[in-house]
């Protein structure tokens, strides 16, 4: 099957993931205040922040795990124009990556590199039991592994995998049903810079063949040059919105992470490409 052609953000398509005047509480504490949010189709977005500042809450709110409060009439939270939805029904549409699945997978024995992600298939972490697989869905787990950089982890056991190797499995588990998108939740944490820089370049290659990428982290050094817009979060709302080059200066960056941060861009990378430290 041919590649997806790259998109554009248009008025013609369904947003990928709309968020109108969001909150959500847990326990005594606001974690989103009337966070409001859009972002198209083709419209690659890095979501920039510090831990606590409501990132992982917004990836929630997609997959689920949790809902906005109520308001009469309205809808706050709508993905691919979808005002309800089942994350299972939408994976050809909406890819998603995050360490949750990672870690169900790593507990389960004798789960090869290929079953997991043949897994993504059904929306299951196991393979379902007396389940034929055909030579074509096998073909698709193959061509999966091989657009994340996987494909000779096929056979491998997927608990005996690399932290960067799980996570290049998981990418292409989310890929293996062919979305036009895929959200990430900080892809690169716990890797080492070799992993984490074969990754970001899997992640590049994905952008370039028209998988929009949704970022979300607080790794200035994942946001890579396809990456046209980062949003800053800080407590639970928006900081700023707009181009790498005006959200990732020094300024904004110690104000969404309340330190002195400094920002450089690496002269040696193929693309813009941003280091921060702090102080």
């Amino acid at each position: 099957m041919p590649l997806p052609a790259p998109q554009a953000p248009s008025d013609s398509l369904p947003p990928l993931i709309e968020l109108d005047r969001a909150s959500v509480v847990r326990g005594q504490v606001r974690v989103l205040d009337e966070l409001t949010l859009r972002i198209d189709q083709g419209q690659h977005t890095a979501i920039l922040g510090p831990n606590g500042c409501g990132k992982s809450t917004l990836i929630k709110l997609i997959t689920r795990e949790l809902y906005p409060l109520a308001r009469a009439g309205d809808t706050p939270v709508r993905v691919m124009g979808q005002a309800r939805w089942q994350v299972d029904r939408l994976r050809s549409q909406l890819g998603i990556v995050t360490g949750d699945f990672g870690a169900t997978l790593g507990r389960l024995e004798n789960l090869t590199a290929e079953d997991a992600v043949l897994g993504g298939l059904f929306a299951s972490f196991a393979l379902p039991p007396f389940r034929e697989i055909s030579d074509d869905q096998r073909d698709r787990a193959a061509e999966a592994l091989e657009r994340a950089g996987a494909l000779p982890l096929r056979r491998r056991y997927y608990a005996e995998l690399s932290a960067g190797e799980q996570r290049r499995v998981l990418i292409a588990r989310a890929l293996v049903n062919r979305p036009q998108a895929l959200l990430l939740d900080e892809p690169s944490t716990a890797l080492d810079l070799v992993a984490r820089g074969h990754l970001l370049e899997s992640l590049r290659g994905l952008a370039r063949e028209g998988v929009t990428l949704v970022l979300v982290t607080h790794h200035v050094e994942e946001i890579v040059p396809e990456i046209g817009r980062v949003v800053l979060m800080q407590g639970g709302r928006i900081l700023g919105d707009g181009a790498p080059a005006d959200m990732l200066t020094g300024e904004h960056l110690s104000q969404a992470f309340g330190g002195p941060v400094r920002v450089w861009q690496d002269p040696q990378a193929d693309g813009v490409r941003y280091l921060a430290v702090a102080g």
